[in-house]
């Protein structure tokens, strides 16, 4: 016994010896507070140390757990551009240095909100220019794992042409305006990764409490299955043999080979698309950071499930705002931009996966609070998925919170459809032009409008502006129109806008059934015993 309590002795004053109070990167020199609101801090030390937080004329005390974990909540204060110091103390101290209070905001979504300053459009300028050090940067690694984690590696910078350039291009320009406008600090978040699928950024566990959710989790496990097992590997190395041969064969004969290796299994369950994974490599260590609100932009990976989109958006939002508890704080989103090859058959052309991705987007509006959409329909590239003009995006999402959540008078919403109404074979056309009204950009003649009757077979129509919110669309092959779709295709012709310069958002009045609903597969009929 005594030379248990002697072991046990020793080995409390070798940890006590080893204990360091620590934070996470999140919580550093250089970082921006919210305003007007509690903001929490949190660290970890030894168990059941007192740890004493000062911030002004604040003081904060709290113990660390038996994890460890210790979380103070400073009091509300106003914005404040002068500098200040964030003290300490535990089993040792630390000094915050050069905090602002300001205005917090997480950049999150795939490769379009990862899209760096340095491969815009005007980047030399946008770079050169970039000099506000009342700005500050944060980037958080991309790490994709089952495992829920407590820190990453990052810091918070100052913004200057020496850190911009690498930063979020949609995040920099959106925080921008809101500096300029707000004159206050601004705290930016870049937390996105390029090809990242929605259901990847969502606490797994309540996804599989969800039935709308039953399909894809049932091919999740499916896949972890599968590339869990020894044969994938086995198959996963004869395929990386058969193409190394391939490209040794190719550079013998001077030919270009552009074919990609075979993906290791590992790809896939570290990656951004597994459920969960991204939720906890990334996210999970900024949950609790006091924000003012998101902005996001994806949607282009999980187009091919535009329908399970629908719920899978609103869901991960909820999702978030529940586990941040900070009440419903604002979500605003970038609407998918039009990409590939403009299609001049009207059928062909309404067969979009992309334009029902667009819908979801858009319906997202109504099964949210606090949420809105920028519309980008015309700010896209046929041959880039990526479109390099990331400030006119930024400041369509700037304009949502400088009126909803900053009370200033703006334009911020594009027109939506508010009724269609069929009569004299016409579509009588009714947006919601949020207090503005009608014009063609370009041309005179509106362009991106088809019609349908019983048949469902689309044709390209005529549209004609008839007051500051409704148009008359036909179209000669179709007599008696039942159904009117504007921009409803991966890269559509259109041309409608808001006299403020917002273009229409695309729409539909039918409800024809979705391409991209998933099909039930029938158990198969079974035939009756023999007698």
């Amino acid at each position: 016994m005594r030379l248990l309590s002697l072991t046990t002795l020793l080995a409390t004053l070798a940890f006590t010896a080893r204990a360091e109070l620590k934070l996470p990167a999140i919580i550093g020199d250089n970082m921006v507070l919210q305003q007007k609101q509690t903001n929490p801090l949190w660290g970890w030390d030894a168990p059941g140390t007192e740890v004493t937080v000062k911030f002004g004329d604040q003081t904060k005390t709290a113990k660390a757990g038996a994890d460890g974990k210790w979380t103070v909540k400073l009091d509300p204060v106003p914005a404040n551009a002068k500098p200040a110091t964030i003290s300490i103390k535990g089993s040792s101290s630390k000094e915050l240095k050069n905090v602002l209070v300001g205005e917090v905001w997480i950049c999150s979504g795939q490769s379009n909100m990862q899209w760096s300053v340095s491969s815009s459009w005007d980047a030399d300028l946008e770079i050169a220019t970039a000099k506000y050090p009342n700005i500050r940067l944060i980037t958080v690694p991309n790490v994709g794992t089952q495992e829920p984690q407590q820190d990453f590696k990052g810091e918070w910078k100052e913004c200057s042409p020496a850190t911009v350039g690498g930063f979020s291009a949609v995040g920099f320009f959106y925080g921008r305006v809101l500096h300029k406008m707000l004159d206050v600090p601004v705290g930016l978040i870049n937390n996105a990764w390029g090809g990242s699928a929605c259901e990847a950024w969502v606490n797994r566990a309540e996804l599989e409490k969800d039935a709308r959710f039953k399909l894809l989790m049932e091919n999740t496990r499916k896949n972890e299955a599968t590339l869990s097992a020894p044969e994938a590997k086995t198959k996963h190395d004869a395929a990386m043999a058969e193409w190394k041969k391939q490209a040794e064969e190719a550079k013998k004969a001077g030919k270009p080979f552009t074919v990609r290796a075979p993906a290791a299994p590992e790809a896939w369950l570290r990656g951004n698309a597994r459920p969960g994974n991204i939720y906890n490599g990334a996210l999970l260590p900024t949950i609790g950071y006091g924000i003012k609100g998101a902005i996001w932009y994806q949607g282009e990976s999980n187009a091919g499930r535009a329908y399970e989109y629908a719920s899978l958006f609103p869901f991960m939002i909820q999702n978030w705002r529940t586990e941040w508890k900070q009440g419903d704080f604002p979500f605003y989103w970038v609407q998918l931009a039009d990409f590939m090859a403009e299609k001049t058959d009207a059928n062909q052309a309404t067969g979009s996966s992309w334009a029902e991705l667009r819908e979801s987007q858009t319906k997202t509006q109504n099964a949210i609070k606090n949420g809105g959409q920028a519309v980008i329909i015309d700010l896209g590239d046929a041959n880039d998925i990526h479109p390099k003009n990331k400030r006119d995006v930024a400041e369509r999402l700037a304009r949502w919170a400088l009126v909803k959540d900053y009370g200033l008078k703006l334009p911020y919403r594009s027109p939506e459809l508010k009724s269609a109404e069929f009569k004299d074979g016409k579509a009588i056309v009714t947006l919601d032009t949020f207090g503005s009204s009608l014009r063609t950009v370009d041309i005179n003649e509106v362009k991106g409008f088809v019609v349908c009757g019983e048949d469902k077979k689309w044709a390209w129509a005529e549209a004609k502006i008839t007051g500051k919110d409704t148009l008359e669309v036909s179209a000669k092959e179709v007599a008696k129109p039942v159904a009117v779709r504007y921009a409803w295709a991966d890269n559509p012709v259109c041309n409608l806008y808001s006299i403020d310069g917002l273009p229409v958002t695309p729409f539909r009045s039918d409800d024809f059934e979705m391409l991209t609903k998933p099909v039930i597969a029938k158990p198969a009929a079974t035939k009756p015993a023999a007698k």
